[in-house]
């Protein structure tokens, strides 16, 4: 338990970083970030402090379709946004396109392996992973349920000002098998892991895609959560 704990707090870090590295790069963020940016440029609050405020308020919308949340639930609400806050003031202003998409594509791949880490723990999917698959399981595809959610947060993230680009088609497109390709060597094994269904890179955007199938053989049935 201890190691799964470590590897999730760690993961979780990684992607605090790698999202403070794609915001700073300004060439567009995922859907939910284009929100949280959003919100933080109306009201002054930090962006990662939006982030927390929003994972909580995603974990209420939890109650009335019964998903259970885990340990890693909780870590993913809170660590991500405080290490953007922390993270972000320090990374230095870049003016020239080369240096921006080169900290784009770290960004990514570090969110990506961060991800790895925390899903293969299998401690629990984030809230926002949580809501989609919730709504799944009142009838709605996966597909349906992730590309709707996002394309609702990506067009009210734009009325209020926050910010699309090439880095949203790259977030999209990318993470999923970046996150694939981690997930595969660095799941816990006996880790029941609670996301259900296999990664992948909607044409709406995303955010944290913490959906895989685990190839590891399942333990006993026994929820961790």
């Amino acid at each position: 338990m201890l190691e799964r704990l470590a590897r999730c707090v760690v993961g979780l870090v990684m992607c605090g970083v790698g999202l403070a590295a794609i915001i700073n790069a300004e060439l567009g963020l995922a859907p939910w970030d284009v929100l949280h940016q959003g919100v933080s440029r109306r009201s002054g609050i930090p962006i990662g402090t939006v982030i927390v405020l929003f994972g909580f308020l995603v974990l209420l919308a939890w109650i009335p379709l019964r998903v259970r949340p885990g340990v890693g639930t909780i870590l993913n609400a809170i660590l991500i946004g405080v290490v953007v806050d922390l993270v972000g003031p320090h990374v230095p202003e870049m003016d020239h396109v080369v240096v921006r998409s080169a900290v784009l594509a770290a960004g990514i791949v570090a969110f990506g392996a961060g991800s790895g880490l925390y899903i293969g723990a299998g401690l629990g999917p984030g809230p926002r992973d949580g809501l989609m698959t919730g709504l799944a399981r009142r009838g709605l595809s996966i597909p349906v349920a992730r590309t709707g959610l996002e394309l609702v947060v990506l067009v009210a993230g734009l009325a209020l000002g926050g910010s699309a680009g090439v880095g949203t088609a790259a977030f999209t497109f990318g993470i999923g098998p970046i996150v694939h390709f981690f997930l595969r060597r660095l799941t816990v094994h006996g880790a029941a892991n609670p996301a259900t269904s296999t990664v992948s890179s909607p044409p709406a955007g995303s955010s944290w895609k913490t959906k895989t199938r685990s190839s590891v053989s399942p333990a006993p049935r026994k929820s961790i959560v």
